[in-house]
């Protein structure tokens, strides 16, 4: 079945996709692919393989903890240089409310292990975006890798959070309330309206940094509370005899399977993001998760981590608690190593891509600057493919 290419504009948050251009012009073969993990979980995705006739070893595969990589622009064009490639959703699909990263990397390992029972001589992961956290943390865990790849990767989607989330909320139940001195919204504070470039003080940068890193270590604190009660029920739970002590058992059952429910306003207020002096490289003003102005996202219907459980933040979005943090993983990954950031990325800093090239624990690390690519690779996704194709040609069977 050939690829399909539907072109036009992508729904916002959705560059991934394939456009009219990442085409490779040959006919793939394609295969919905569907798999149980060990614990019950559901993979789905789509493996491409090289045209009929053509044989490959090596497979690359590619996830997000809630994006689906089945439709990832770089499918296709691996595929066509000779590589099998799964692109999979993990059992979060569009939706990470409760999204644990140890269950990620569970459907990781699950995929890994079906390309290997399918001949794969070596299996290389590839992340893009949030899936370079996720590939790397499974990695450290099942080490289900024989190489690693990251694109556009940002430190983790928590430690993300920790540059974006407004520490200028007062109250975590009132989305209106503020601290102004520490809103990056405010005039007073260095903003203007959009598209006028902001100016923000040095050290008022450092202080509004130090008040991000408080908001999460607060929010934590909530969601740890939730999440040790239940604990703590659960452990009272096993000396009750539910026939002797109904009304007991009852409530300590209760309690400890209930999940908090943690609603978190005002989640897109990185000042980089209207300040392009703050850690300069090629990037236009404005963030991929707003269109255009970032005030939008932040204070809109819509935004990173707005709804989640008191575990799910924990393991995904909290900065200070998730272990998808690649300063703590990328040690763990000493598979070879390739490491490719678009410059003009809104999202993710130079100073950030070379932190996670430095931080691998490999003896064979290769680094590319993307010069002027945007987070999606929109027009350079061809050459980004075929420094990863070459890369994959040098050091694995084909």
């Amino acid at each position: 079945m050939p690829d399909i290419f539907l072109g036009g504009q992508r729904p916002a948050g959705y560059g991934y996709w394939p456009l009219p251009e990442d085409d490779p012009g040959v006919a793939l073969r394609r295969e919905e692919i569907r798999l149980v993990t060990r614990d019950g979980g559901l993979v789905r995705g789509i493996l491409r393989t090289p045209p009929a006739g053509e044989r490959w070893k090596t497979a690359v595969i590619l996830s997000h903890p809630r994006g689906d990589f089945s439709v990832h622009y770089a499918c296709p064009l691996l595929a066509a240089a000779g590589f099998a490639v799964l692109g999979f959703a993990t059992r979060y699909i569009n939706n990470d409310i409760d999204c644990l990263h140890e269950n990620c990397v569970i459907d990781v390992e699950a995929a890994a292990a079906e390309m290997r029972r399918r001949g794969a001589e070596a299996v290389v992961l590839l992340g893009n975006s949030g899936g370079g956290s996720l590939m790397a943390l499974a990695q450290k865990e099942t080490r289900c890798g024989d190489g690693w790849i990251s694109v556009a990767a940002h430190p983790g989607e928590g430690v993300f959070m920790l540059q974006a989330i407004d520490p200028s909320v007062a109250d975590e139940e009132d989305p209106e309330s503020s601290v102004p001195e520490l809103d990056m919204y405010d005039p007073e504070n260095g903003w203007r309206p959009w598209p006028q470039p902001c100016a923000y003080d040095k050290g008022w940068l450092v202080r509004y940094r130090e008040a991000q890193v408080a908001r999460v270590a607060r929010l934590d604190a909530i969601a740890k509370q939730s999440v040790e009660a239940a604990t703590r029920a659960g452990e009272r739970l096993r000396a009750i005899d539910k026939a002797q002590a109904p009304r007991d058992w009852r409530y300590l059952r209760q309690r400890a399977v209930h999940a908090k429910y943690m609603v978190i306003y005002r989640t897109l207020a990185d000042p980089a993001y209207l300040d392009l002096s703050i850690d300069p490289d090629d990037r236009p003003l404005g963030s991929l998760f707003a269109f255009p102005d970032p005030l939008d996202g932040n204070y809109g219907r819509f935004g990173l981590a707005r709804v989640m459980t008191a575990r799910g933040w924990l393991s995904t979005w909290s900065g200070l608690s998730s272990h998808a943090r690649l300063a703590d993983t990328m040690p763990h990954v000493k598979v070879p190593t390739l490491v490719l950031h678009p410059t003009a990325d809104t999202e993710i800093r130079v100073h950030q891509a070379l932190a996670i090239r430095d931080a691998a624990g490999s003896d064979d690390v290769e680094y590319h600057a993307l010069e002027r690519a945007p987070h999606y690779l929109e027009g350079h996704r061809r050459k980004a493919m075929e420094i990863a194709a070459a890369w994959l040609r040098t050091r694995f069977p084909r």
